[in-house]
């Protein structure tokens, strides 16, 4: 029986960088896998894919170039699904290939199939190469991620009935796509095949697009996303997705309202992979959608048993997954540095226009009576965003008002999940105006729209003293 300082469920994100944070320190580390390829989701069938499409589509519809140009280069009706996704397959092979590089670099072993506990510490890996392998380990990481949760009033098994992983294997581009919940994942792939020319209808039971943005922000993505073709309908619950007798998707909701499309993305949320781990046998405890509690450390309730990335939910993003698991290997074996995850978190939203965030929002900075200023800057007034032809989008920074400390960024726009990355940076050193009126960026650049909103804000501040409207 094989014995490890560390086993390892799952090569995502998550997994990949524990097992190299403690193999690099010298400790012995085995690596599980089911799938036939590493990487996980982030790497097969969500982050990369999913981004890689959408960059393959805004180059070829020439969508980006529309505007610039006056041309219009849409797609061709005839176009598959295959005929897009020739870079999105170069990508995902070449991240696993790097992810099998860097596991190899610090001679973490792999074992292929499925990892199922015996015991506390012990591991027994059934089906695949490795099949009726015996694994025991002082440390065990449960990262085996999340797979898109299927609500049982739908039909998946039906070919036009899809979630997101399966959206992206159908045969040929639809000619109208229904998107079930305006979430992230929904509304980044509306956009996606919008810019296919589809005709996409995104359907939502609430009142508007991602709440959790500040709310000049959602409100300028729900227009975005109209003027891109998208219809959104709101306030509707879907019902049921019966088929016609023309073979379309009645996508009925409870209004009375239905839309008729060839092809049905249902976005529900997705579920933990813990169905198949016997958890049981190992004493972790699980919760809804089986996830997996943990503390700070991402420790579970079995002290040297930790889970990180998707299996324990919210922020389950492929950064976060990873600095999870880093974290937590640290921990385990008392490494001394990633001690802890930075209390400031971007969100990057790849729909059309992209959209990022960090810290507060208008309305959280109201409900806690925090006096703030606003400075705004828009691409059309910026030289770099002129040339990349973006005349939509603009990024938005909020001071507090008695010292200027910047609480919160806000950006829609190209390459805004690039621009957050300056303000989060300087939120997480503690500081604000001054420092982002002393910084000198280059020109052109999109990040000189730091010193446009900060100027703004200051302006804004200076004419209110002027008028004696400071305290």
């Amino acid at each position: 029986m094989p014995k490890y300082d560390l086993v390892v469920l799952g090569s995502g994100p998550a997994g990949e960088k524990g097992a190299s944070t403690a193999a690099i320190t010298g400790r012995k580390v085995a690596v599980i896998e089911r799938e036939p390829v590493l990487g996980g989701a982030s790497t097969n069938t969500g982050t990369l894919p999913s981004k890689t499409l959408r960059e393959t589509a805004l180059a070829l519809s020439g969508l980006r170039a529309r505007d610039l140009y006056g041309v219009d280069l849409s797609l061709r009706r005839e176009a598959t699904i295959r005929d897009f996704m020739y870079h999105e397959e170069h990508v995902k092979e070449g991240e696993r290939v790097r992810v099998r590089r860097r596991l190899d670099r610090v001679n973490v072993e792999l074992f292929r199939g499925k990892g199922a506990f015996v015991d506390p510490h012990t591991v027994r890996v059934t089906g695949g190469a490795s099949a009726d392998t015996i694994l025991e380990a002082e440390k065990i990481l449960i990262a085996t991620g999340s797979t898109p949760y299927h609500p049982p009033e739908f039909d998946f098994t039906d070919g036009r009935i899809h979630d997101s992983d399966e959206l992206l294997t159908i045969e040929r581009l639809p000619k109208v796509l229904a998107v079930v919940g305006a979430g992230v994942i929904g509304c980044e792939y509306a956009c996606t095949f919008a810019a296919l020319a589809c005709e996409v209808h995104l359907i939502d039971g609430r009142d508007s697009l991602l709440p959790f943005l500040d709310k000049e922000v959602s409100q300028s993505l729900e227009e975005a996303i109209e003027n891109l073709g998208i219809q959104f309908h709101k306030n509707e619950q879907v019902t049921g997705c019966p088929i016609t007798d023309d073979g379309q998707v009645k996508v009925t909701c409870e209004p009375g309202h239905s839309v008729i499309a060839d092809q049905v993305l249902i976005s529900a949320g997705r579920t933990s992979n813990t169905g198949h781990l016997n958890l049981e046998a190992a004493g972790v405890t699980t919760g809804k959608r089986g996830l997996i509690p943990v503390n700070v450390h991402y420790q579970t309730n079995v002290p040297h048993i930790y889970a990180a990335g998707d299996v324990i939910g919210f922020p389950a993003l492929s950064a976060t997954s990873a600095a999870q698991g880093r974290i937590a290997m640290c921990h385990a074996f008392n490494l001394g540095f990633e001690k802890d995850l930075a209390p400031l978190l971007p969100t990057g939203i790849y729909t059309i226009p992209e959209v990022s965030c960090v810290g507060e929002t208008e309305e959280s900075l109201k409900e806690k009576n925090i006096d703030y200023l606003t400075g705004k800057a828009r691409y059309r007034n910026n030289a770099r965003g002129e040339i990349m032809g973006d005349d939509y989008g603009f990024l938005k920074l909020l001071f507090r008002r008695e010292d200027m400390k910047l609480l919160g960024v806000h950006v829609i726009g190209e390459r805004a999940s690039e621009v957050v990355h300056t303000g989060m940076m300087v939120m997480l050193t503690g500081n604000g105006a001054d420092l982002l009126s002393r910084a000198c960026f280059n020109y052109p650049t999109l990040g000189d729209l730091y010193k446009d909103a900060t100027h703004n804000a200051l302006l804004t501040l200076h004419n209110l003293n002027k008028d004696g409207g400071a305290d």
